[in-house]
């Protein structure tokens, strides 16, 4: 056998060293990722123009849970337009429908995050709801120095995780195909230091615009989900996002529903996001579950 590329030693041997010793965060139910989700970031205007229309059209799609971004680092506030978000909050549950809050870390600005993570957490709609669960989105890249972003990540996680109480937690993470891909991106990522912090991890498995194709498409998710199960083990429950929606055409949205299924331990799924999630993206997903247009 032939001498394996660098990048691809380097992410098996940090892939099969984090799994020791890993246990799952335990102190929460993950059944709120479970299931049809769609994504909502703080650029969907439109969502929010009339939020009860919306929590409507989502809830007739069959979804199960909307993750809806709270901020991110760069955002001018620790919550983005509150008062529409309360009321998007509350029609949701009104409709039955879970919500996931997410917060995207710059790490270049740790008091900010906490801070912004902190808003997140003790949200409350006018009606005195708060998200069901939260989630960090750890893919910024901007801190260039990994060693000081690594840490950072686990000090605003274990925050989080302290004062979530019961509430469960995601990791919405790059999927382990992209750091095979791009070793400078992370190198030594933090699996197993996490997995005992969340409840369920997210990988973002992207593939329009970059892949081509149903085979194309198909191998970068099937093999993202299989690093992430070698890198978190068996037991944590995994939430497969693909996207973006309306740069995927229907052979590609069928890779992806494929790959899911073809997994077998994936417990929920979505593509990213509502507003870019066409009538065909929905009727890919259907036999996953949820309604066809």
């Amino acid at each position: 056998m032939g001498r394996l590329p660098l990048a691809v030693v380097v992410v098996a041997v940090v892939l099969t060293a984090s799994v020791a010793g890993a246990s799952a965060r335990g102190t929460a139910d993950p059944d709120v990722f479970s299931g049809l989700a769609t994504w909502v970031d703080v650029y969907d205007g439109a969502v929010y123009r009339s939020p009860e229309a919306t929590a409507a059209r989502i809830a007739a799609r069959g979804v199960r849970t909307v993750f809806a971004e709270t901020a991110n680092d760069r955002s001018t506030a620790d919550v983005v337009n509150p008062a529409a978000l309360g009321r998007f909050v509350d029609a949701l549950h009104a409709q039955g429908v879970a919500v996931v809050a997410w917060y995207l870390p710059g790490f270049v600005k740790p008091a900010l995050d906490l801070r912004r993570a902190r808003a997140m957490l003790s949200f409350l709609t006018p009606s005195g709801g708060a998200f069901d669960a939260v989630g960090l989105d750890i893919e910024s890249l901007r801190l260039k120095s990994v060693g000081l972003r690594t840490r950072r990540l686990l000090a605003l996680a274990r925050t989080v995780d302290a004062e979530a109480g019961d509430r469960p937690i995601a990791a919405i993470t790059y999927p382990g195909r992209a750091f095979e891909r791009h070793a400078s991106w992370w190198p030594g990522f933090p699996w197993g230091d996490l997995v005992p912090l969340f409840d369920t991890f997210v990988p973002m498995a992207y593939t329009g615009g970059g892949f081509k194709g149903y085979d194309a498409t198909y191998g970068y998710v099937a093999r993202s989900l299989r690093l992430l199960r070698a890198a978190v083990g068996p037991d944590v429950p995994v939430h497969a996002a693909g996207g973006v929606a309306n740069r995927m055409t229907a052979e590609e949205l069928k890779a992806f529903t494929d790959a899911v299924t073809d997994d077998g331990t994936v417990t929920g799924w979505s593509l990213y996001d509502f507003a870019t999630t066409t009538a065909a993206g929905w009727q890919a997903l259907a036999p996953l579950g949820g309604t066809r247009p």
